[in-house]
């Protein structure tokens, strides 16, 4: 895979460097206020905590884990949690940022927010992300909140995770506000409060988004060849509901392994695969491979990177031969290989808009844990759409209005609705 070529410090400082970037070009595009400019450019606060876990074999060792709080004008911070290792400071304030972006345009009551914990949960028992996970909750204290900072699943961190967080959080609160608490994460399993369809959500939301470019063309998804990067939950969501629009999976690259079959994969066999390997893709039979370094030119009408950030760059994005990008990952493409893209005329459906079904999915959810209400998962899909589907309306519609890209696009329309909080409410004191 591409990222392997650049060191992990190389590719945390050039996350960062992505999204401000595309931040200052969009604001010079707008015109943003200077203030509003000056506030958006920083983040409120960046917490760094060491904590101590003692192991299975009794040895102790020490973690370190993050949480950036970016900007939080229009609703708590809201973002997501990985355990990575190449998760730092810098990795969490983009991602942050990303996040202020993603809900704005959404049109969600939320800031943005990001963290992790720099770990490899492969060398680590259950037992022992446990610990992990409940000691790095109570580090964080009362940093994170129902009403503050709602963190979420992401990377190598999932439903069960989220359990912990939200157990060991209302733990930690008096007995009578225990149940009031448990919206301090989303994400969460079924039985634990969590929403019906959430763990589909960023996939479908890729896939709305796909067919609203589609419709654009006049045409539909189906027949549509495409490949995907990442088979983790959004990989394998976006191609179950890809599958039912009719559209063929030519490959799928993870970590482990780059498959390809010129009449489809099955996505439901390849996820059966996973959940029988150790969630790799490494072996599957319904495919043959090949190298890896050949991914993104294989030969397609839609590109979905939905693994880690920087994966399309100057080094391979002038072998892609798709009609679109589909950004079901976080900051996948770099600016170098967004100019390429963009100079052969390939669209690119960015990321804060692409990706948003799954923060949107989490906001149903801390909607539904607040009213103590539950949801049917089709309500839950069709509210997912219609958010969808607005944000990439007014995508399109500010992209003709400033004769500009999608991605600048997106994050004017996001801009915009910070600058106008601002604006109104004013600066304290």
């Amino acid at each position: 895979m591409e990222a392997k070529t650049a060191s992990k410090a190389e590719k945390r400082q050039g996350m960062y460097k992505v999204v401000m970037d595309q931040f200052e070009h969009a604001a010079d595009v707008m015109g943003l206020d200077p203030g509003v400019r000056k506030i958006l450019g920083t983040t409120n606060s960046e917490i760094v905590v060491h904590f101590p876990v003692k192991l299975d074999d009794g040895t102790i060792e020490v973690f370190t884990g993050y949480r950036v709080q970016h900007n939080n004008a229009l609703g708590p911070y809201k973002g997501g949690l990985r355990y990575h290792p190449t998760v730092d400071i810098d990795s969490a304030r983009a991602l942050a940022i990303w996040m202020t972006w993603k809900t704005s345009l959404a049109g969600l009551p939320y800031g943005g927010g990001k963290g992790g914990i720099e770990i490899d949960p492969k060398k680590y028992s259950m037992s022992e992300l446990e610990r992990i996970t409940r000691r790095f909750t109570y580090a964080l204290g009362e940093n994170i909140g129902p009403d503050l900072d709602i963190p979420a699943p992401d990377v190598n961190t999932n439903s069960q995770i989220m359990a912990w967080i939200a157990d060991t959080f209302s733990s930690t609160k008096s007995p009578s506000t225990r149940f009031s608490n448990l919206h301090v994460v989303t994400g969460k399993p079924l039985g634990a409060g969590g929403l019906e369809g959430r763990d589909r959500a960023t996939g479908y939301g890729v896939v709305v988004t796909l067919k609203a470019w589609a419709e654009r063309r006049n045409e539909t998804l189906h027949g549509k060849r495409y490949i995907v990067q990442g088979f983790g939950n959004v990989g394998y969501w976006t191609a179950h509901f890809m599958a039912k629009e009719g559209a063929i999976l030519l490959g799928v690259q993870d970590a482990s392994a780059t498959l390809f079959k010129a009449d489809g994969i099955d996505p439901e066999a390849l996820n059966a695969h996973l959940e029988a390997n150790g969630r790799s893709i490494a072996g599957f039979v319904g495919a043959g491979t090949i190298d890896p370094a050949q991914f993104f030119s294989v030969d397609c009408d839609i590109v979905v990177p939905a693994a880690l950030g920087n994966q399309i760059t100057a080094k391979n994005a002038g072998s892609i031969k798709a009609k679109v990008i589909a950004e079901g990952a976080n900051g996948p493409t770099d600016t170098e290989g967004e100019a390429i893209l963009r100079a052969n005329g390939i669209e690119i459906i960015p990321d804060i808009l692409c990706n948003s079904g799954g923060v949107i999915g989490s906001y149903i959810e801390w909607l539904q844990n607040k009213r103590a209400e539950y949801w049917k998962i089709d309500d839950v899909l069709k509210m997912i759409h219609d958010k969808v589907t607005t944000a990439f309306s007014s995508v399109v519609n500010t992209a003709r209005e400033f004769d500009t890209d999608w991605r600048t696009s997106a994050y004017i329309v996001a801009l915009r609705r910070l600058e106008k909080a601002y604006k109104e409410r004013g600066i304290f004191p």
